[in-house]
């Protein structure tokens, strides 16, 4: 079983921030503990936003508290008044995270049965142990940096399994491919982009995140994937253009990777246009449709790279790339 660094901030803040208060002879100092397991949040934007919230809505409560109390009395119905009214203030502005840590200390003034100053400033001091220690823990967060480049493999991975696929069924009608990748790459995605949310929130600072673009561009690029299976299964078995496109699709299957080489694909693209446009042209029903379904397979594809060539600056020098495609 895997510990998470979230609980062993847990572990480590809560007995800090209790010890603290007790050796400043606070009253009620396990308060502070529990007001640090509540402010640890799974980053830094969530910690430092969590920890206003509550800050806020404690000293709110705690004026509740003070007036309500010694207005009307010590009683556990007074209690429930106060978290009516108080509960829709903190609705209003928009500081619902503080509700539990405020309850705290609402209930801290019942158990207390009087106000004194040095009791609120006991209190004051109680809020500024329990936050302050859950903020300083969660200063640090590990690094996601290993977690999504695997998830950049992985995901690579499994688009060259689909593209080979595709390839294969294009070549030879094989239909034992069950799919799965299709389905493990939406997972991949959808965890990917939320290590995303919880790494760029980590950095306060920064707005821009690496791997952000990455998996936007990959999450188009798989939704053209899966628009071009219908368009594969309508080609007829077995002609020149069947061929060409199966190894078309092999050849992207090879070059998924980080970098990006998309403008030598999209040459080669329209080397296939043009072998395509001087077919003959259809003569039946059945000809017309496939030649249709043809070109909007290309229309994809073409998206596909297009995907990739806009992502970031192109790995081919145009030197390599009219060497290689013989065009300019």
């Amino acid at each position: 079983m895997k510990i998470g660094s979230r609980t062993i901030k847990t572990a480590i803040g809560t007995p800090i921030s209790m010890t603290i208060a007790q050796l400043l002879g606070l009253t009620n100092f396990v308060s502070a503990g529990i007001l640090t397991i509540l402010c640890i949040q799974p980053s830094r934007k969530k910690s430092v936003l969590s920890a206003w919230h509550r800050f806020l809505a404690c000293i709110i409560a705690a004026v509740f508290a003070v007036v309500f109390f010694e207005t009307i009395a010590y009683n556990p119905v007074v209690v429930g008044i106060i978290l009516a009214l108080f509960i829709p203030v903190t609705v209003y502005l928009k500081i619902t995270p503080g509700i539990a840590t405020s309850s705290v200390i609402i209930l801290n003034f019942f158990g207390e049965g009087g106000i004194s100053l040095s009791f609120i400033l006991d209190q004051f001091i109680l809020i500024l142990i329990g936050i302050g220690v859950g903020l300083l823990v969660n200063v640090y967060m590990p690094s996601m940096e290993k977690q999504l480049r695997e998830k950049q493999d992985e995901l690579e991975n499994n688009f060259q399994v689909i593209l080979e696929e595709i390839a294969a069924y294009i070549r030879d009608k094989n239909e034992t491919w069950d799919g799965k990748e299709l389905t493990i790459c939406e997972d991949i995605l959808q965890d990917a982009m939320y290590l995303v949310s919880l790494d760029r929130e980590n950095h306060l600072l920064r707005n821009k995140h690496p791997y952000y673009d990455y998996f936007v561009m990959r999450r188009q690029q798989f939704e053209l994937l899966q628009r071009m299976l219908p368009l594969v299964s309508r080609l007829p078995n077995t002609d020149s253009i069947s061929r060409k496109i199966a190894a078309f699709f092999e050849k992207l299957s090879d070059a998924v990777h980080p970098g990006n080489t998309a403008v030598l694909y999209l040459d080669e693209l329209k080397e296939l246009r043009r072998s395509f446009d001087q077919e003959n042209l259809p003569e039946t029903q059945e000809e017309f449709e496939t030649r249709a379904n043809l070109f909007r397979l290309l229309h994809e594809i073409e998206d596909y790279l297009l995907l990739k060539k806009k992502f970031k600056k192109s790995d081919v020098s145009e030197k390599k790339r009219i060497k290689k495609t013989g065009k300019a």
